[in-house]
């Protein structure tokens, strides 16, 4: 028996899709060839294989994800994973928050601010830094036009320059996506303690 995780946490639930995930077997060169550029270069996700289905939107999806996410230079991995934390949590994406703030704590190898921003949310106390990013990937996420110039300047004040800027708005903006996906698509769960066996 499983149940749909509601709660933010780092331990990354399964996700289960509502539609029946591309069978490898079955796959055309076209959908194997897509496949090989896996975010981060990992097996390959029931998410992902979900997203094959439409193998033109995927071509060009893992080369994107991968650019925004995984390219030297500009923002830090672990502020790229923040800015995308804050898109999941405020667009309540349960599965992308938690692989996110899995990622930063690796990354970080601190639990810090997950812990804190997990317990208080938008009012956790961060770093300068982190809650100049942390807030505006939070305002961009819930409405674009409130990421405004009070944002931009908290950034530049807490040192960000225009290359880390603008990799904050792609992680954002890439799970404010993304997140819409996964909520559509299936649902993040749990195997019941008193149904395991």
């Amino acid at each position: 028996m499983s149940t749909v995780v509601r709660k933010f946490t780092r331990t990354v639930p399964h996700w289960q899709p509502r539609v029946t995930p591309m069978d490898l077997e079955q796959a055309t060169q076209e959908q194997l060839d897509a496949l090989q550029v896996t975010p981060s270069n990992t097996k390959v996700s029931d998410y992902v294989l979900t997203l094959a289905h439409d193998v033109e939107s995927l071509k060009v999806r893992s080369p994107l994800f991968n650019a925004i996410m995984y390219d030297k230079g500009g923002m830090s991995r672990a502020e790229r994973e923040l800015g995308a934390l804050a898109a999941s949590m405020v667009n309540h994406c349960i599965y992308c928050a938690a692989v996110h703030a899995m990622r930063h704590a690796q990354l970080e190898k601190s639990t810090e601010v997950t812990d804190n921003l997990f317990r208080d949310g938008k009012q956790a106390e961060l770093s300068p830094r982190d809650q100049a990013i942390f807030d505006f990937a939070v305002a961009l996420s819930d409405c674009p036009s409130t990421a405004g110039p009070e944002h931009m300047a908290a950034l530049r004040e807490a040192g960000l320059d225009e290359a880390e800027i603008l990799d904050l708005i792609l992680s954002a903006s890439l799970f404010g996506w993304a997140n819409r996906l996964m909520h559509v698509l299936g649902d993040p769960v749990r195997k019941d303690e008193a149904g395991a066996s």
